[in-house]
């Protein structure tokens, strides 16, 4: 018997590249879709919900003849407005889930999907009633067009032979260009074929204990790459909030569960969602589920997408993106809405020579 392992399924196979741009059609559609939804009055459960419906119908027009094929939400639907800044996907009964959105609301929205274990997943960061004649302006323009720029300067850096401490570099010198800092704890990771949490990783504000002893690596061609860019205007400390947490993964721990319950859960879990993010409200017993991802999370087979939040009076930029990295350059796969100076105004800019040099190529 040949105990050979099947190589891993990279973007040097056609037929995976397809797969990587066909989920990030359906991501694209349906996060637009949110965001052109992200009006005055407009629910933060309903939007939740809209992302995560528009993806499923997106990926059931997708390799519709191959039955066996998995396709599902990458990413569950999370719209983290003002102070909160990431992770919340609401149940119908969480506090804040029947909040409606208000002119000058600063909201981050993101999600995923995936076809055959291959994701593409987006953030983007929008403004309530923003437009060229209602323009964003003050802390929030610095914090998305600073996040804007940081993800452009990243694009670009990813290429074969870069390193990961490169990007760390140049995107904490855009965010100072706005007097802003990138939020710690961040990490930005290699994708692989059901794990968003692949080997090489990109942290954008380390802590003066991290930066030493954070993995370096350099990129390499046929690599995919998440990219999470949270910008903050504060001092980059974003604070575990008290909201319930509704957004788990498995992970790929293995531990003798102690409870029938737990186990339960997560072979549940793993042969519904497999290791890809999935929020409570998509299980069909919710009180089961959230009871067994207490043991889950405390010995590590599954992870808690905890929220976090700002401090009042502070604004928040997101954007996030999956990434090819080819021999022949770098494919952005996943965008929202197009970053429009109009509309999103600051009164900062980046002066650097280095940086503009490398923002035009």
């Amino acid at each position: 018997m040949s105990n050979t392992k099947t190589p891993a399924a990279t973007i040097a196979d056609s037929n995976v590249v397809s797969k990587y741009k066909a989920a990030a059609d359906v991501t694209n559609s349906a996060v637009r879709k949110v965001l052109a939804a992200c009006k005055e009055g407009a629910k933060i459960i309903d939007l939740c919900k809209l992302g995560d419906a528009a993806i499923e119908v997106g990926l059931s027009k997708q390799y519709t003849k191959d039955k066996k094929m998995s396709k599902g939400i990458a990413y569950p639907t999370s719209v983290s407005v003002n102070t909160v800044v990431c992770h919340f996907a609401p149940g119908d009964n969480d506090d804040g889930a029947e909040q409606a959105l208000a002119t000058g609301d600063v909201v981050r929205v993101q999600l995923g999907a995936q076809i055959d274990g291959f994701a593409a997943v987006v953030g983007e960061t929008v403004v309530v009633g923003a437009s060229e004649s209602n323009p964003v302006t003050g802390k929030a323009a610095d914090a998305i067009a600073a996040a804007h720029y940081a993800g452009e300067a990243i694009q670009r850096l990813l290429k074969p032979g870069n390193r990961n401490m490169t990007v760390t570099d140049r995107v904490q010198k855009i965010a100072s260009a706005f007097e802003c800092k990138p939020i710690q704890n961040i990490v930005s990771h290699e994708q692989k074929q059901n794990d968003l949490d692949g080997g090489k990783q990109i942290i954008l504000n380390p802590t003066d204990e991290q930066r030493p002893v954070f993995p370096s690596c350099e990129f390499a061609p046929y690599e995919v790459y998440l990219i999470d860019v949270y910008i903050t205007t504060g001092d980059g400390h974003a604070k575990k909030s008290e909201r319930r947490t509704n957004i788990f993964k498995k992970t790929a721990t293995t531990y003798q569960l102690k409870t029938k319950a737990a186990r339960a859960v997560i072979n549940e879990v793993g042969q519904k969602f497999s290791k890809f993010p999935f929020t409570i409200r998509a299980c069909d017993d919710e009180r089961k589920i959230r009871m067994g991802m207490i043991e889950c999370t405390k010995v590590g087979v599954a992870q808690a997408f905890e929220i976090h939040e700002e401090k009042p009076g502070e604004a928040v930029g997101q954007v996030t993106f999956t990434a090819l990295v080819t021999p022949n350059g770098v494919e952005r796969i996943t965008r929202g809405a197009a970053f429009d100076p109009k509309v999103v105004q600051t009164d900062k800019k980046i002066e650097s020579a280095e940086l503009l040099e490398l923002l035009q190529t």
